[in-house]
């Protein structure tokens, strides 16, 4: 069971935070020292009430100390300062590798806390599902074999066009259809593909795959773009343009249908080799989309000189747009720059019709996201894709 922290200078505020917890029958404890609560050995399953605003060590104090001690433990910021303020000590925390799962100004709704507590403590802390899923993780061998033998499967997830309304493309992302273990996502090994120099194998098979599908679908009669993730190493192979140019004739597939996602990380490698690549990839009539924008790798000098077709805006900031200024904010910048630099532009992490309705307002031309559909396989794609229309 999670354990409640108060961290609060304010003794008679803790004491009454303490017992909204003992209403729903949470344990808890509270300092208004927050150097003594640092002796507290901490669990991923704790809960962490951590006021900002304290006059001997203050609550950035205590994140960094945390941060330190590579704390796991869930942190609920409280602030009687300005959003802006609560806002960026929220920043902090996450760039220090803190989870924060919730922030409140005050004076508190003790309703509300409750509430977020409750929802908090029932959900499993990613720390505890890393420890769970550690000793599932695939072995270097058992992903040669995945590759050579073709266990790789692919699911995609559809884009549709705001305005209209209309489908416009699908995103295929990697999963592995492991014979034993079953379906494997790729955040269990495309780093230990990208680590043993597997990488460049597996995203040909991937976009293979997507190109011979894409065949397939036009042929029953869908003709939509197929967007593919490809890595940092692959940017900086100078055999992949030649590659995907014969791989394209053999699939008689149109240039245009093809776009490779490129995130901001990967282009701070070797930018010279990086642009000569994208450079002839474009030249070839692929389309080449910036994704994950806004995470703050790339400057504005980059986007001018890669001829990115696409710019794909991170999905924390869509998902944050209903309650944060500040992302709806940069959502905004984000579609103003890209259609200044002639790139369509793609939210995705879109989940209520609510963003979606905010994107449109803002002229976002495509949106992405579990309210319109959740990544899927071949043939559940093509089904949806008739139903939808």
């Amino acid at each position: 069971m999670a354990m409640i922290y108060v961290i609060d200078d304010d003794v008679q505020m803790a004491e009454l935070l303490c017992a909204a917890m003992d209403i729903i029958e949470m344990e808890s404890q509270h300092y208004s020292n927050a150097r003594e609560f640092f002796n507290v050995d901490l669990k991923a399953t704790d809960i962490i009430l951590l006021d900002l605003n304290m006059p001997d060590v203050d609550g950035i104090e205590v994140i960094r100390t945390l941060s330190d001690k590579n704390c796991q433990s869930r942190v609920i910021l409280i602030s009687g300062h300005d959003k802006g303020v609560l806002h960026s000590a929220e920043q902090l925390a996450q760039a220090h590798s803190i989870n924060v799962v919730a922030c409140l100004t005050k004076p508190i709704q003790i309703s509300g806390l409750q509430d977020v507590i409750k929802k908090v403590s029932q959900d499993v802390p990613e720390a505890e599902k890393v420890h769970e899923s550690a000793s599932l993780l695939p072995e270097l061998e058992e992903l040669k074999v995945a590759i050579a033998q073709n266990q790789l499967v692919l699911h995609y997830q559809p884009q549709i066009d705001i305005k209209s309304g209309a489908l416009k493309g699908v995103e295929a992302l990697v999963r592995w259809q492991h014979p034993e273990r079953g379906l494997i996502y790729p955040d269990m090994f495309i780093s230990l593909a990208e680590e043993n120099d597997l990488i460049g194998e597996l995203t040909s098979q991937v976009i293979a795959m997507s190109m011979q599908q894409n065949k397939i679908w036009k042929a029953e009669g869908l003709n939509i773009r197929v967007s593919v993730n490809i890595s940092a190493e692959n940017i900086t192979s100078h055999s992949l343009p030649a590659q995907l140019a014969d791989m394209l004739v053999n699939t008689n597939l149109d240039p245009q249908l093809l776009t490779l996602e490129i995130t901001e990380s990967a282009l701070m490698g070797e930018l010279v080799t990086s642009l000569e690549i994208l450079t002839r990839l474009r030249m070839k009539g692929l389309g080449l989309s910036i994704d994950d924008f806004g995470t703050g790798y790339s400057s504005l000098s980059q986007l001018h000189r890669i001829p990115f077709t696409e710019l794909k805006i991170d999905k924390n900031f869509v998902m944050k747009m209903e309650t944060d200024n500040e992302a709806e904010a940069i959502v905004k910048t984000c579609i103003l720059l890209g259609h200044e630099l002639n790139m369509e532009v793609v939210a995705e992490g879109v989940e209520t019709q609510e963003v979606l309705g905010m994107l449109k307002d803002l002229k976002c031309d495509i949106a992405q996201g579990y309210h319109i559909a959740r990544p899927m396989a071949h043939d559940k794609l093509l089904e949806w894709a008739l139903n939808y229309n």
